[in-house]
């Protein structure tokens, strides 16, 4: 297992939506090993393929107080969205030093094939809800700027690049 370097946020892969995985095989669960390996190092509650440059739709999401909880997925999608929001800062190591406070659905269900292969539908609620639609947003091509007005997303772009500099 090994911890991936992330791809930078310029990088047009964290812009493009990832292809499906047709099923779960040895390789993808190595992916998997490590990109936990890889979100346990950041810390953060999540990490999407895209992220470190693999472009298939693969995610896994820990937000659980002791570590070493992660779900794997592949091709998550959401079924149900509740229509209360909660508000979460969030923040990317694609983009690193700064954060945005994002409004997403407060819980979610979920589909995707789990580290079985099976198709498995989940409920996921706050931070875990939270985590779950910012990867899968990954998988999409989005990165949590783009839920901001165009001029906050260029601000924390701009920041994000200098601090890099640094």
């Amino acid at each position: 297992m090994t911890v991936r370097a992330f791809v930078p946020y310029g990088d047009r892969r964290l812009h493009m939506p990832a292809a499906a995985v047709e099923s779960v095989t040895e390789t993808v669960r190595m992916i998997w090993d490590d990109m936990i390996d890889t979100m346990e190092a950041m810390p953060g509650v999540g990490l999407a393929a895209p992220q470190i440059g693999i472009m298939q739709r693969l995610a896994v999401v820990d937000a659980s107080d002791k570590r070493g909880q992660a779900i794997r997925m592949a091709n998550p999608e959401v079924l149900h969205a509740s229509v209360k929001l909660r508000a979460h800062e969030e923040a990317s190591p694609n983009l690193p030093g700064v954060s945005a406070r994002i409004e997403r659905p407060r819980a979610v269900t979920i589909r995707f094939l789990n580290d079985q292969g099976q198709i498995e539908d989940r409920d996921f609620v706050g931070l875990w809800a939270t985590s779950v639609q910012h990867q899968i947003d990954h998988l999409n091509g989005r990165v949590y700027v783009d839920h901001l007005s165009p001029l906050r997303r260029k601000m924390l772009v701009q920041k994000s690049a200098k601090l890099t500099r640094r």
